[in-house]
């Protein structure tokens, strides 16, 4: 069960010194976890269809190379959208045939690279597609080459997430007045262009509007291939988004329920004549991280009591800007990292930075913290510490992935070191320090 092995995983980073006053706040990857996550993913699908389905890892949801490397060899590939993401996919050694490119704003270069690699490409709009046209007349390319739309089905419960809405930023908006029509237009003009690509899903997002999402899509590439006479568009990239549950360690909504949805709803999708690719990020890794920090001092400020811990802004940015949106649990260990037990007592957690929203949460009930005791802020494997904010400079921590053994003995292993000072400075500026005053 992923709660003991966390359990014993805390316990065991006190034991061996990772967590320490020198190292105040680290943050851990449960590999175990993140190989069954891809399981299940892999398994949902092959549930409801034989078709070719490509599962790619969103990298923006934890730009990692071992945690790139971790999912290529459970059988995943990976969505990248910048040229870092890139460079990271390769280090891991995914090969171009399992590497998506996504992306509102590619500059030619990337297409160009994208193209020369044989990476597969989806055009967000139609300049791009103008793009596209010369690259691909200048040079052959191996690479699979398709175009995003926006189905316009609605929004989420968090607006800055939604992807589908009437007015959002990426793909080609199918219901704006004569879009559809163009689009159709576009494919018959290209006959290279073979995929179709859409994403409704996201943090927010109800099932049921990720399927209707999925359905525009698939009767728009019906509609083309009718018009080409032909199978022009041989794969439907679906997107991922799969929401996340953040309230307890319950992983649901599962997989299983999304792919039998679609099937339900989308029959054609799964009947063999597609290929499919997928871009799930946070379902896939949230669960299976947690950060630690030692509380440094407990206070009371207006009856209220404070425990200070190393954890903030710079790990839970999302959370400590937009609590409501982004609710973290917090659990309670002693200083020897065993759970603590006790009568709660209503208090704030509050983070290292220089300003009074800092707050990891606010008015929680927890057994009263202490000095010295560490605090593990679960559910953070996407989007959070991966995803460091230099505020007041503080270091990016280490992160260490474990697995625990039989017997409960816990191995770590390094995915990143911590940041040090000398490297802070370095990326400050510190080797130009007389740049302004020559």
């Amino acid at each position: 069960m992923a709660s003991s092995r966390r359990d014993l995983a805390v316990r065991a980073t006190v034991d061996q010194g990772l967590l320490s006053p020198a190292e105040p706040v680290v943050a851990l990857l449960d590999t175990a976890g993140i190989r069954a996550s891809a399981t299940a993913l892999t398994s949902a699908f092959a549930a409801v269809t034989d078709a070719h389905v490509l599962h790619a890892f969103a990298v923006k949801a934890c730009p990692l190379v071992p945690v790139l490397r971790l999912l290529h060899e459970a059988g995943l590939g990976v969505e990248v959208a910048s040229p870092g993401e890139l460079a990271l996919a390769r280090a891991a050694g995914i090969p171009p045939g399992h590497t998506v490119l996504d992306s509102p704003a590619k500059t030619p270069a990337e297409l160009r690279q994208a193209l020369a690699l044989g990476i597969a490409v989806n055009a967000d709009n139609l300049q791009e597609l103008a793009r596209l046209d010369a690259l691909v007349a200048s040079a052959p390319t191996a690479s699979p080459l398709g175009l995003r739309v926006n189905p316009q089905v609605g929004a989420g419960s968090i607006g800055a997430l939604s992807t589908a809405t009437a007015t959002s930023k990426f793909g080609v908006a199918l219901r704006d007045e004569g879009a559809r029509k163009t689009v159709v237009q576009a494919y018959l003009e290209r006959p290279w262009l073979t995929r179709l690509h859409t994403h409704t899903g996201s943090q927010g997002v109800p099932l049921a509007l990720m399927a209707e999402g999925v359905g525009e899509a698939y009767a728009l590439a019906e509609e083309i291939n009718r018009a080409a006479g032909r199978r022009q568009i041989d794969t439907l990239d679906i997107g991922g988004g799969l929401p996340v549950n953040f309230t307890s360690d319950e992983e649901t909504p599962t997989y299983a329920e999304y792919a039998r949805l679609l099937a339900g709803t989308v029959p054609g999708l799964f009947d063999g004549r597609y290929r499919l690719v997928t871009e799930f990020g946070r379902s896939l890794l949230a669960k299976h991280g947690t950060v630690l920090a030692r509380v440094e001092y407990t206070k009371t400020s207006g009856g209220r009591p404070i425990a200070v811990t190393h954890a903030g802004v710079q790990l839970a940015t999302r959370t400590v800007y937009a609590p409501e949106a982004w609710p973290l649990r917090v659990l309670a260990y002693d200083s020897e990292g065993r759970p603590r037990t006790g009568e709660e007592v209503v208090q704030d957690v509050a983070g290292p930075a220089c300003f009074a929203g800092d707050l990891l949460a606010t008015g929680r009930a927890l057994p009263p913290l202490r000095p010295g005791d560490v605090v593990a802020v679960p559910d953070t494997g996407a989007y959070y510490f991966a995803h460091h904010y230099a505020y007041n400079s503080l270091p990016r921590p280490g992160v260490h992935g474990f697995t625990v053994a039989e017997d409960g003995a816990v191995t770590f292993a390094t995915v990143r070191k911590p940041q040090t000072l000398t490297e802070i400075v370095a990326e400050s500026g510190g080797g130009e320090a007389d740049a302004l005053v020559r």
